[in-house]
């Protein structure tokens, strides 16, 4: 059995900024802000979260196969 990670390093695409962070297991994660630049992230279309789009490792809903939690 695959063990689903809960660390992901948030990457700015405004500076470039990199974070690691813990991600949320009941929630998709909406909107980031960069503690460097202060920039807003949301994920890219076709993503569900910020993790998604600007993480090193997908969202736990992902990586297990489930929808997304609002």
């Amino acid at each position: 059995m695959k063990t689903t990670a809960l660390e992901s390093i948030v990457t700015c695409p405004q500076c470039g900024f990199a974070k690691q962070e813990i991600m949320p297991t009941n929630a998709c994660q909406f909107y980031y802000e960069c503690e460097n630049c202060h920039a807003v992230l949301r994920p890219t279309p076709g993503d569900c979260c910020v993790y998604c789009s600007y993480g090193s490792v997908k969202c736990p809903s992902v990586q297990e196969q489930r929808r997304c939690r609002d």
